[in-house]
């Protein structure tokens, strides 16, 4: 009998699909053996493929600089990423073209710094997803945000929904993805297919594939940052279930209301973040590092999604974290209030730092090098 790895019984037993949260070919490479039907990036992790991968890039670094010799460090840098993210496409192509377009996609991430403006971000969202036929691209659930996933989605652009950590963020972007949908649809029976001086992408709403993630890691991480700045007695083992919980529930919604987007689970804090999810309908968006630690462990692939989590965790992060509240109850925020949570200024101030990581390492290694400085 063949070896399967935990990963891999994962997907084969269940819906649960599992993508690489990255596009380092290395990594990519032993994901996809693995079952892996996707992967994605961010702004954090082409810094850090780019110095694990350099010598792969250093050569068409200089060619870029070479040619384009009054681009600006950020158009260079966004170059840059657009053709690592297609680079990585391209190991996902035979996925995508043996499931019609629902898997095989890479996420490549729009501009963390326009996450106030819903034009820049669904133009941008436009472009990205010509790089390639496999292209899916990640939106920030802020106010605007919310308003540039309607727009992408209506335009034909397969989008993840990323800097989300709550229900109510969830809910709005699955709400924000119908619309878009729905009026592509309408778009498309009608025969009103020109957008401003462009047109609809020509893929018809059933191939594509919206997904909504909850970095249920991250939401951790802010309860965390709570617990000790107020400070909290809470019970330490309550605050590695908030991001399970809250993506445990926004499930159930989800399943109830028939939403077509589906949940995805990223930023790996703990093996909890792998086998409570296990037979989910959704997607698991898993670092190399904890793909070999899941497939390494002892833990035994079995359904785990429908279980709850234990109502006594919950009622402690719910009676003493407020912002548990806000990110647990479907109506716990608005909108509006979405820019300000904890979680979201933090991971957008860490996406926009690390963009400018990325032009500080072309500028000091490539376009203004000067090792006496």
């Amino acid at each position: 009998m063949t070896f399967k790895s935990k990963l891999h019984q994962t997907v084969s037993q269940f819906p649960t699909d599992y993508w690489n949260d990255s596009c380092s070919v290395e990594e990519l490479t032993y994901a996809v053996s693995h079952g892996a039907v996707g992967a994605t990036t961010n702004p954090n992790i082409v810094v850090n493929v780019l110095k694990k991968e350099m010598p792969l890039w250093e050569g068409r670094i200089r060619q870029m600089i070479q040619e384009q010799a009054t681009w600006s460090e950020s158009e260079i840098a966004w170059k840059l990423i657009e053709e690592m993210a297609a680079h990585g496409a391209s190991f996902l192509r035979p996925a995508f073209d043996q499931y019609q377009g629902k898997k095989g996609r890479l996420s490549i991430q729009t501009n963390p710094a326009f996450y106030r403006n819903a034009s820049a971000i669904a133009e941008q969202a436009v472009h990205f997803s010509t790089l390639a036929p496999n292209m899916q691209v990640k939106i920030p659930v802020t106010k605007a945000g919310l308003a540039a996933i309607e727009e992408a989605t209506f335009r034909g652009v397969s989008v993840n929904a990323t800097v989300c950590f709550t229900v109510p963020q969830a809910v709005a972007v699955a709400e924000a993805v119908e619309r878009g949908l729905k009026r592509r649809e309408t778009a498309r029976l009608s025969g009103e297919w020109e957008v401003g001086s462009g047109k609809l992408k020509a893929a018809e709403t059933p191939q594509m594939s919206p997904v909504c993630t909850i970095m249920i890691g991250r939401l951790d991480d802010w309860m965390r940052v709570l617990a000790q700045r107020d400070p909290l007695a809470i019970d330490p083992a309550a605050l590695d279930w908030a991001g399970i919980a809250c993506l445990k529930k926004a499930y159930a919604i989800f399943q109830q209301r028939g939403y077509r987007a589906r949940l995805l689970a990223a930023a790996y804090r703990h093996l909890g973040h792998w086998s409570e999810l296990i037979g989910g309908d959704i997607v698991l968006t898993i670092p190399y590092e904890w793909q070999l630690k899941i497939n390494a462990s002892d833990i035994e692939v079995q359904e785990r999604m429908s279980h709850p989590v234990p109502e006594a965790l919950v009622e402690e992060l719910y009676q003493k974290i407020p912002d548990f509240r806000r990110a647990y109850d479907e109506n716990g925020m608005t909108p509006e209030e979405f820019d300000g949570y904890g979680a979201t200024v933090r991971t957008l101030r860490a996406f926009i730092a690390a963009a400018h990581e990325l032009m500080g390492i072309l500028r000091e290694t490539y376009l203004l090098p000067n090792p006496d400085l």
